[in-house]
């Protein structure tokens, strides 16, 4: 008789675990709070635009890359799918002047020393360092001891090939982005670097990137986050399983040390085993009778700084495909958010992508990267939360009009998801979407399974710093990798 596994939450990791378990021979049912899957990865439609509230590029979406064979496992990838790579992938504005990061790397060189002359000998220095991690993909891997139908190639060589990297990852990781660009002298390449990463994170994340797009990787999917989940879900549905909308599960059911389903509603629903897929930072606190307090959560609670950002969006009655679609610039008037001043301004338009907005209009997003959350919070609390969201908009779009006036008086709708807004639909930490990797640390793993309970599994972006879709995807697919191999059943994809 097959087994039942339940999974809270139809994220990326969610349907990512539901598709394998699907095809790993298991009975799989998903119970999401919301009522269209995707967690982070997520769009949404105000009066005729759709604002991209996920992706801005995806790691895997080249077929050179180990990961995209995951991606079109769970059908988020397919021969359908168009990939758009932008080139330049991305723009800064400083006093009139542009710095254009391109994918290329020896264009990106001949670009910037030609900004920046007196920046020369850093320039090839980074641009170098690029090149070297270029050839570093981490490889898609089995857990030891697992039954596979088909054993995933790994990579015998991947620690020889970081070996050379070593001392440069070294060298970037003990420093901020923001330190690191510092070693310029251009202000404008420094704030074209700066905005690829974060200035928190540590400057190899910086490098990663660029070396990410160095190897033609990190194109956007036609119909970006949204139509990527609505793929998943429906190959997730063919293979039999189920999605119930707007049923938010309010903990574990354990009994005995064991979990024995979930509790929705004051309903005990039985499974023979439960993978969590909500941000596991909250799961561990609130999914269960009792905290769990094993060391690696403790852990968690005492490392994890959370990414989370106040999003804008607008909708514009005029067409901006001839700028660059993404943007950086620099305001004389800050922008105020959470009571802190923003002197650079950041905006993503959609006007190349067809159904984004109605013809000759443009959809744009702009994210303000920063940890608001306890200014929002005593917005909400003190009744000003809704005019505070307004003044925000009505600023950023007073901005808006400065750099781009052929947008005057054309703003048709605009919206701001802040991380209450994020919080309340992906019931993540603080509203995080992401994990910040400060200077010094090194990427975190923590494990898919509590020692205290047992039949439960975790899966999500904060299972592995910093996180994102491909952590997502990968714990997923981990997450069964131990369901098998706890249940004695083969685990298998379908390529």
């Amino acid at each position: 008789m097959k087994k039942n596994v339940i999974i809270v939450g139809a994220g990326i990791a969610g349907l990512s675990a539901g598709v394998y378990a699907l095809q790993s021979g298991f009975n799989v049912t998903i119970y999401e709070s919301h009522t269209i899957p995707g967690g982070a990865s997520t769009s949404w439609r105000r009066k005729g635009y759709l604002f991209e509230g996920g992706l801005h590029w995806l790691t895997g979406s080249s077929p050179r890359v180990p990961l995209h064979k995951i991606w079109r496992e769970v059908g988020a990838l397919d021969d359908t799918v168009e990939i758009y790579n932008k080139d330049p992938f991305f723009t800064a504005e400083y006093q009139g002047k542009q710095a254009h990061l391109y994918q290329d790397t020896e264009k990106l060189r001949h670009h910037l020393r030609e900004l920046s002359p007196e920046d020369g000998r850093e320039i090839d220095r980074l641009i170098a360092d690029v090149v070297r991690f270029e050839s570093i993909n981490s490889p898609v891997m089995d857990i030891p001891h697992v039954k596979v139908k088909k054993k995933s190639p790994g990579d015998a060589f991947f620690m020889l090939k970081m070996l050379p990297v070593l001392p440069r990852l070294s060298y970037y990781s003990k420093q901020s982005t923001q330190e690191y660009v510092r070693t310029f002298k251009s202000p404008l390449v420094r704030m074209l670097l700066e905005n690829v990463a974060g200035g928190e994170n540590n400057a190899a994340a910086l490098v990663f990137t660029l070396a990410t797009l160095a190897a033609g990787d990190g194109g956007y999917p036609k119909g970006g986050s949204l139509a990527m989940a609505a793929r998943m879900a429906k190959k997730f549905l063919s293979l039999g399983g189920a999605i119930h909308y707007g049923k938010p599960v309010d903990r574990v059911w354990v009994q005995n040390g064991t979990a024995r389903g979930v509790i929705v509603n004051g309903e005990h629903i039985a499974a023979d085993a439960v993978i969590v897929t909500i941000d596991t930072l909250v799961a561990i606190e609130s999914m269960f009778d009792a905290p769990i307090h094993e060391p690696w959560a403790e852990k968690m609670r005492r490392e994890t700084l959370p990414m989370l950002d106040t999003f804008i969006c607008a909708g514009v009655e005029a067409d901006l495909s001839c700028e660059p679609e993404r943007l950086v610039f620099a305001v004389d008037e800050p922008l105020i958010c959470g009571g802190v001043p923003e002197y650079e301004v950041n905006v993503n338009h959609y006007a190349p992508y067809e159904g984004y907005a109605p013809a000759g209009c443009t959809a744009l997003t702009s994210a303000i990267i920063r940890d608001s959350y306890d200014f929002w919070k005593a917005c909400r609390e003190d009744g000003t939360y809704e005019a505070e969201k307004q003044k925000l908009a009505e600023s950023f779009i007073r901005k808006l009009n400065q750099r781009y006036p052929q947008t005057e008086g054309k703003v048709a709708v605009w919206d701001v998801a802040t991380p209450l807004t994020y919080e309340r639909y992906l019931h993540s930490y603080k509203g995080s979407w992401m994990t910040i990797m400060k200077k010094g640390a090194m990427p975190a793993r923590y494990p898919c399974r509590p020692e205290s309970i047992g039949n439960v599994y975790f899966a999500g972006q904060r299972l592995m710093s910093p996180g994102g879709t491909p952590v997502a995807v990968q714990t997923g697919r981990m997450a069964v990798q131990y369901l098998c191999r706890d249940t004695d059943a083969v685990f298998q994809g379908n390529l």
